[in-house]
């Protein structure tokens, strides 16, 4: 973990309200892993903002983020050549791929970002990624680079109608898949986790939660996960914010 700054060398507007940056530091990209965070300063707020990496290169990093409030507002401001204040990077992130390890990876909404270095460094991976409509879609061509990509909107504005837990079983009981990575809202999770306990996958969720430390220091984003039936207590920002599916959903 890093205090630094990182310089944007890259903005780019994905849909209305969704931006890209990618920030030039290397003390981050030569640490990070698919599925941690970073945790950005923003002049006039009190607490930074936890955005997740979406994707590592040689000597930066790529975040994508949604404009939800007023301290998001202030990054869409940001241009290139803005030195960044950021503490990264942080949490656990998703266990390393095997070479022989057939994956699926699923997106939702927002939570589509996490999951695109994962995508990145697998061989055999299927992504499905859902949003609810046309308007929200992102990271599509980014995934296509890497491999079999299945779009799907909730309204069916845009690629194929229904829901990712759709498509991921499809998937599941077309083919010989070993593990799921997630992120996106809970109740999307939540059934992930269920169908991929059914099926007897090994499955990772990535959990978002409001943060403010981001070291587990501060007990903001405190959760209940499960280990050998008993509840315990954890933090998404230290323990996570990628867990086991069955030490949240039990």
């Amino acid at each position: 973990m890093f205090k630094t700054t990182a310089r944007i060398v890259k903005k780019d507007l994905l849909q209305r309200g969704i931006y890209s940056f990618v920030l030039e530091c290397e003390l981050i990209a030569k640490s990070a892993k698919p599925g941690q965070f970073v945790n950005i300063f923003i002049e006039g707020f009190t607490l930074r903002r936890p955005i997740s990496i979406c994707e590592i290169f040689e000597n930066s990093f790529r975040i994508v983020f949604s404009v939800v409030g007023k301290g998001t507002s202030e990054m869409a401001k940001w241009n290139v050549g803005k030195n960044v204040d950021v503490v990264g990077p942080l949490g656990n992130g998703f266990k390393k791929i095997d070479s022989n390890e057939k994956l699926l990876i699923v997106g939702g909404g927002i939570g589509t970002p996490p999951l695109l270095e994962l995508a990145k460094r697998s061989r055999s991976a299927r992504v499905i990624i859902g949003f609810k409509t046309k308007d929200l879609v992102i990271l599509e061509e980014d995934f296509l680079k890497h491999g079999e990509t299945i779009v799907c909107t909730d309204d069916g504005t845009y690629s194929k109608k229904g829901l990712v837990t759709k498509f991921l079983l499809e998937s599941i009981k077309s083919d010989d898949f070993t593990r799921i990575a997630a992120c996106g809202p809970k109740p999307m999770l939540k059934e992930i986790s269920k169908i991929a306990k059914n099926f007897k996958i090994f499955c990772e969720i990535s959990m978002e939660e409001r943060m403010a430390c981001g070291v587990g220091a501060c007990l903001g984003c405190q959760c209940i996960i499960y280990k050998d039936g008993k509840k315990q207590s954890a933090h998404v920002c230290k323990d996570g914010p990628v867990f086991r599916a069955w030490e949240v959903f039990l």
